[in-house]
């Protein structure tokens, strides 16, 4: 049995409200998942830190962020068309993201 083929825009569907983070899986299997995250001005709580069993891959689509790494010194600046590479454990957070427009992010986690 084929696959259905589907179709959608990242930029749709986004509510203008946005109390919390929004995420949302567009493609999962065994080894991979990919997310949708829409956030909009939101950042980790400040005794928070990622830990994650996989290694992601983010990228910024539209908007601002800055993550902090918990073994590098200062913030790295995300705008539209920036990416990075998180290997797995790489504890790390969103320190900030723009509230002024939102900051749409593409990550897959394999």
């Amino acid at each position: 049995m084929k696959a259905k083929v589907t179709m959608n825009n990242l930029f749709a569907d986004i509510p203008k409200n946005l109390p919390d983070e929004l995420t949302e899986i567009i493609a999962t299997s065994n080894h991979v998942r990919i997310e949708r995250i829409v956030s909009l001005g939101h950042a980790s709580p400040s005794d928070f830190w990622y830990d994650q069993d996989e290694n992601e891959f983010v990228l910024v689509i539209a908007g601002e962020a800055q993550l902090r790494f918990e073994n590098k010194k200062g913030l790295v600046g995300m705008e539209a068309g920036n990416y990075c590479i998180i290997p797995a454990h790489e504890r790390h957070r969103v320190e900030w993201t723009s509230p002024d427009e939102d900051t749409i992010w593409l990550a897959v986690f394999y």
